[in-house]
């Protein structure tokens, strides 16, 4: 049994410190807990601080460069998350499996957060040669069964991710990215919204974005929302050259009361990601935000994200690769605001029913529970 006061570390050499996933959600849950002391060590160099109850911790800035990052970044968090000297370490990067079994090691119950399926997102990382991609991919995998048998417990971020590590690990549970109840609700009617369609989130060839602003060459009268920052420059400077981008309110990387006051003026919300490995099972937070904000959504058409969209009559689903299909659909939207505005309260019922974090905080606060004897 774990003394009353029990400190848990959240660990992470790659997300930003206010990542919705780590922060907001579940380091912000278990700090509300009194006999939790929440830690958060980054690697952002914006230096220490305390929000939400959550201990932040610096290590600095990470390395440049992949390799770098994954050499001296690591070890400079695996030394201060060993200096904090928890009773609990939850990891969310692949590359601090490193030094999962290091922290192990010294009697500690350790957490893996898998945000996705590693080893299918290797099968479509450009920067990786294409001939050493499968390869890659099966020594990833092989090493993360390796690891991830001996931790105490693993947490998949999809059912589909967590079906494929229960095969390892018995321990293993969905806690899924679904968006807080209240978080991104507006008072704008639909009748006070604007011809403007969004798009929220990383901003990626892989992600749709040449199809979408080329989508919005054909339609008139209509702009798109994009909050985000690019993760490619030849991507941005691409898609800045098409005729759509006259099209485009590009609005950068906002803050949660900034996202749903653009999530309040427009009339859908999109996330149409191209047909790779690790998207056709994958449940994109935005969807579901989208959703919760009372807007219709479109969809690349996945079997997974249809049955979803279909399910609760919510949006539409397109082939992500055909800028016509898209932009049929979010002319659809706009043309039909009665039929649109009920799509939207659909979404927003299937949320408060279903999809809220309400729901996964408890799985959250129920695992920790478990590790503490």
């Amino acid at each position: 049994m774990m003394s009353k006061s029990i400190k848990i570390a959240h660990l992470s050499s790659v997300h930003q410190r206010n990542d919705t996933r780590i922060f907001i959600k579940m380091c912000t849950s278990l700090a509300k807990k009194e006999k939790y002391q929440v830690y958060l060590i980054v690697a952002d160099g914006k230096g220490d601080d305390k929000e939400n109850g959550v201990n932040i911790i610096d290590v600095g800035a990470k390395a440049g460069g992949r390799l770098s990052r994954i050499m001296k970044t690591v070890q400079k968090v695996f030394e201060k998350a060993k200096e904090l000297n928890c009773d609990i370490y939850h990891i969310h990067d692949p590359e601090l499996l490193l030094i999962a079994l290091r922290l192990k090691k010294l009697g500690k119950k350790i957490i893996f957060d898998s945000h996705e399926d590693v080893e299918k997102d290797i099968l479509s990382k450009e920067w990786i040669p294409r001939l050493l991609r499968n390869n890659i991919s099966s020594f990833y995998n092989l090493y993360e069964r390796y690891v991830c048998k001996r931790l105490d417990y693993i947490v998949a971020a999809t059912p589909y991710i967590r079906d494929k590590f229960i095969k390892i690990n018995n321990n293993s549970i969905d806690i899924n990215n679904f968006p807080i109840l209240g978080e991104l609700v507006n008072d704008v009617s639909w009748s006070e919204k604007k011809d403007e369609v969004c798009y929220v989130g990383g901003i990626a060839k892989i992600r749709g974005i040449k199809e979408l602003v080329k989508a919005m060459e054909l339609i008139d009268g209509v702009k798109l929302n994009l909050a985000g920052s690019f993760s490619e420059k030849y991507t941005e400077e691409e898609v800045k050259s098409y005729d759509g981008w006259q099209k485009v309110n590009e609005l950068g990387f906002l803050k949660r009361n900034s996202v749903a006051d653009v999530m309040g003026y427009s009339k859908a919300g999109i996330v149409t990601f191209h047909p790779l490995p690790n998207h056709i099972d994958a449940q994109p937070n935005k969807m579901f935000e989208y959703m919760s904000s009372g807007l219709p959504i479109i969809t690349s058409n996945f079997p997974l994200w249809r049955e979803i969209v279909d399910g609760s009559e919510c949006g539409i689903c397109v082939d992500p690769l055909d800028p016509k299909e898209i932009a049929k659909a979010i002319e659809y939207i706009i043309t039909h605001p009665k039929e649109a505005e009920q799509m939207g309260k659909n979404g927003q019922k299937a949320v408060l029913e279903k999809y809220n974090w309400s729901m996964e905080e408890k799985k959250l606060f129920n695992m920790y529970k478990e590790l503490e004897r």
